[in-house]
């Protein structure tokens, strides 16, 4: 049994989804396309208007008609607040994307590099990155490390250029596609 009309999302909005995936990230190659499918299904099913973006209207009425009448509002803004903005189908697929994965995002990432950047340089010292990584909290083994720094863009002098490597650790590696 359906929580959506049998008439799916409108041609329109369907256009306007498919736009929308055109000019996305890589989210889309983390997902089968079945996988897709479901969840455009189901973002259907919230965005009730079809405007193609969800609000926190549409949010408390599917929880609603999933029998849950008791949300408070707060939750429902910190569940919008994790897209960073209007949450449309690729926002919407890149928090599952997030979640599903077990990767931190983006911004997460990159404020922990940064504690070993203290200039700003976007780069920190792979050498010296490795000694910590092996020393500190979650010991990783050496190769654990050179499992890591495989995909690392480390230049000449031996430094990581971490703003790119948080982006392939969340997107995923370009050159692994081809």
């Amino acid at each position: 049994m359906s929580l959506c009309s049998s008439s799916q999302a409108s041609k329109k909005a369907s256009n306007k989804r498919q736009r929308g995936q055109k000019s996305s990230s890589n989210v889309f190659s983390m997902f089968e396309q079945s996988q897709i499918q479901e969840f455009k299904e189901a973002f259907g099913c919230i965005d009730q208007d079809r405007d193609g973006v969800i609000k926190k209207q549409e949010m408390k009425e599917t929880y609603a008609q999933l029998g849950k009448l008791n949300v408070k509002d707060e939750e429902l803004e910190e569940m919008l607040n994790e897209g960073k903005g209007p949450i449309n189908f690729t926002v919407f697929l890149t928090l599952f994307g997030e979640k599903l994965n077990g990767t931190d995002p983006e911004d997460t990432i990159l404020a922990a590099f940064k504690l070993f950047d203290p200039n700003g340089t976007g780069f920190v010292n792979k050498d010296e990155f490795k000694r910590l990584l092996m020393n500190q909290a979650d010991k990783f083994t050496a190769e654990e490390v050179d499992q890591a720094f495989a995909l690392a863009p480390i230049d000449p002098s031996g430094n990581i250029d971490y703003k790119s490597l948080c982006y392939i650790i969340t997107h995923g590696d370009e050159k692994e596609e081809s």
